[in-house]
């Protein structure tokens, strides 16, 4: 009887389930059918001609955005950006490029490629593109507009100090470096190590593209080449957004033992879930290592930082991690279109997954929600450490991040620092070498009077504060009492900040440091030159020597 009741429960069970299944099926062909429907008398009835490829798009995008972020759709016009993406690369002229007002001008050009040996240099205003004016367009257009195939040829228009000239160039395929600077730092106490080198090895890694976790292991292996003495190292990974999650993996085998579990994945099809582990012998399991993280480093900068956090094999030190623990896969679609896809959730060797928002779930605003903390749960490191998953990575060391004064955002935002730079490498062949070039009081006197002749202007907080409560006082009818004590605070408030150029020397220093090494020596050059005053770096050279 019991086996029969079994049987019969079973029976009931797969009947269930393909009902559900059938219901499913034909709600999918029910909306289908509407969705065609619509579209088709759309096109029959609407009082303008409806464009299919731009309409079916929006409407592509418009689905797809309700689930998360990362889940999009490209036509085939947009392949060159998932290339970049994933790979690193495009077919381009090798230039970065920014809005500026009506205009689009040249934010950088990258070292050795067809932009910087045409001569192109930051600051140039582009007018046309293969005789195509560029006013009042945006800056994705003319991006889209310079790019193409590999081989081919894309004529600038371009403007420099009022002189117009142009440069046909030939667009090769554009490989990024993932890794732009690797090198030594000092120990700011001890100086210099032996032969002049710093006593610490330091990677920047930008993107987990292809032969990201190939690079990364070169520059160490290199590293510890050069120096035999050196005592730590540290992996910066602030910025990253993520990339190639074997990369990822590969990157954690440089420091911890092979077979170590890295990564496991765990989504709707069981058959696709899969657990990643390192693959190629170690360098080093035993040089101390720090791991410096921010807001930006999100999806196989976590997985990298978390592992080593959970295998306790590395100091991971910042800010908060973004939190994005979701793994996506790249679907080939009809007409060289494709999709990338939500696929599986990951978790790190703790058993956490370190996703931070719920997308299944929505305000009523419509809003994606944040994990409650009621819902993170703790697991444990390889060392017994407490750990939580549903918000990021947590550094071990958090270093407050500082934050712009009023004067360095206007300089950022009216463009000042980028321009006296533009300005200033016109006129100057060469500056010191980017490891010893600072910004001294010549140079920062220059600045301060080209500032003066541009008239810069800027609110404070406390103006914006004090104005409403002129507003609130004039209301209330206590205007006229108060008048004088806001004037005399308005004016106090005006002198002070004639003092903001000395007040805030040092951050205005490193914003004008930072655009004059990047307009004579690249990105290497600026991250080369802004190492030894980083204070993240200073505090993860710390905690290295401490070894705890």
């Amino acid at each position: 009887m019991k086996r029969t009741t079994l049987i019969a429960l079973a029976l009931g069970l797969a009947s269930l389930q393909a009902a559900a299944q059938t219901d499913r099926g034909f709600e999918i062909a029910k909306n289908l059918e509407i969705f065609s429907s619509v579209y088709k008398q759309l096109n029959l009835n609407y009082v303008d001609d409806v464009d299919p490829g731009k309409t079916i798009k929006v409407a592509i995008d418009a689905m797809l955005s309700s689930l998360d972020p990362y889940t999009n759709y490209y036509p085939e016009s947009d392949i060159e950006d998932v290339k970049l993406q994933l790979l690193g690369e495009y077919g381009g002229v090798g230039a970065m490029i920014m809005q500026r007002g009506d205009s689009v001008i040249v934010s950088e050009p990258y070292k050795g490629l067809p932009a910087d040996e045409a001569g192109i240099k930051a600051g140039d205003l582009i007018l046309e593109v293969n005789g195509e004016s560029t006013r009042g367009k945006k800056t994705p257009d003319v991006s889209s507009a310079m790019r193409g195939q590999a081989g081919t040829q894309v004529t600038l228009k371009l403007e420099r100090a009022g002189k117009v000239f142009e440069r046909t160039l030939t667009r090769r395929e554009i490989k990024l470096p993932n890794v732009p600077y690797y090198g030594y730092v000092a120990d700011p106490a001890g100086g210099a190590a032996a032969g002049g080198k710093g006593d610490y090895g330091y990677v920047k890694l930008d993107e987990f593209t292809a032969d990201a976790a190939k690079h990364v292991r070169e520059a160490f292996v290199k590293l510890k080449q050069d120096n035999p003495n050196m005592k730590g190292f540290i992996l910066d990974l602030r910025g990253n957004g993520g990339g190639l999650m074997n990369e990822a993996v590969d990157i954690v085998g440089i420091w911890v033992p092979r077979g170590t579990l890295v990564v496991e994945t765990k989504g709707k099809v069981a058959a696709k879930n899969m657990k990643s582990a390192t693959r190629l012998q170690p360098e080093d399991t035993e040089m101390p290592l720090a791991v410096l993280i921010d807001g930006a480093s999100a999806s196989a900068s976590e997985i990298v930082s978390g592992a080593l956090q959970d295998l306790d094999r590395a100091v991971v030190i910042g800010q908060r991690s973004y939190g994005k623990g979701l793994v996506q896969n790249i679907l080939p679609m009809p007409y060289n279109s494709q999709m990338k896809v939500t696929v599986s959730k990951y978790y790190i060797p703790s058993g956490r997954c370190i996703q931070a928002i719920d997308y299944s779930h929505r305000d009523e605003q419509g809003r994606a929600v944040k994990v409650p903390d009621s819902l993170k749960t703790a697991f444990k490191t390889k060392g017994g450490r407490t750990v939580y998953d549903g918000f990021g990575i947590e550094p071990d060391i958090e270093v407050t991040p500082d934050y712009m004064s009023n004067l360095g955002i206007a300089l950022a935002q009216k463009m000042l620092v980028f321009d006296y730079a533009t300005q200033y490498y016109r006129s100057h062949d060469k500056i010191a070498p980017a490891a010893d070039f600072e910004v001294d009081d010549g140079l920062y006197a220059d600045f301060c009077r080209y500032l003066k002749e541009r008239k810069l202007t800027y609110s404070t907080v406390t103006e914006h504060v004090l104005k409403q409560l002129r507003e609130v006082a004039d209301q209330e009818k206590y205007g006229p009492a108060i008048e004088q004590q806001l004037k005399e605070m308005e004016q106090r408030l005006e002198k002070e900040k004639e003092d903001d150029l000395e007040k805030h020397r040092d951050e205005v220093s490193e914003m004008l440091k930072a655009e004059l090494l990047g307009r004579y020596y690249y990105d290497e050059g600026r991250i080369e030159g802004v190492l030894k005053s980083d204070k993240v770096v200073l505090r993860a050279i710390e905690e290295l020597k401490a070894k705890k």
